[in-house]
């Protein structure tokens, strides 16, 4: 097996620590709470980030890229079935490749007056992706799109534990657009 490189063990760790950040906030996650979750020492990690504002910068920066992709992704293609489906597919295949970061990105659409400010661009990002307008809120559709994101990620991690994720992947798609309001 191919070892990994410096920027594949850094995107690991990075994507580990936005779990531990999205559970904890940045004021109560310790470094040592994300060596735990990285296997790493606190001194193994302090190695690779020089401290936790470094590796929070890390994967609020990844946060907003991720975002930024889908509201990208999702130009031209005008609000309704055919982009929602376009950006649960996304948010299923990101959750799947980096759950920390997927769960990380959830937390930004909180209306937490404490969060970051790149972190809420990146939370206004993923609502306008979804067509909500921050200017014109919409409670129903944020409701909606919260649950949904917030039910996919939850049953995307069932189907990993439970090695099923082909099998699921429909059926996951279905009920968070179930959840957005597009019903058979």
């Amino acid at each position: 097996m191919p070892r990994l490189t410096k920027e594949q063990i850094d995107a690991e760790i990075v994507d580990r620590a936005s779990a531990v950040f999205a559970r904890h906030g940045f004021r109560h996650t310790s470094l040592q709470q994300i060596a735990d979750e990285v296997g790493y020492s606190k001194a193994g990690l302090l190695h690779r980030f020089s401290n936790k504002e470094t590796l929070y910068r890390a994967a609020v920066a990844e946060a907003l890229r991720r975002s930024t992709r889908l509201l990208s992704a999702t130009a031209g293609i005008a609000p309704g079935l055919e982009r929602d489906r376009l950006l649960l597919e996304a948010i299923l295949d990101t959750t799947w490749e980096l759950p920390g970061t997927a769960a990380f990105l959830s937390a930004s659409v909180s209306s937490d007056p404490e969060l970051d400010p790149e972190l809420l661009e990146a939370g206004v990002a993923l609502a306008e992706a979804f067509g909500i307008d921050p200017s014109a809120f919409d409670d129903e559709r944020m409701a909606r799109v919260i649950a949904a994101t917030a039910g996919l990620q939850a049953a995307a991690e069932s189907a990993t534990r439970a090695d099923r994720r082909r099998e699921w992947r429909p059926h996951i798609l279905r009920a968070a657009l179930d959840a957005l309001g597009h019903h058979d």
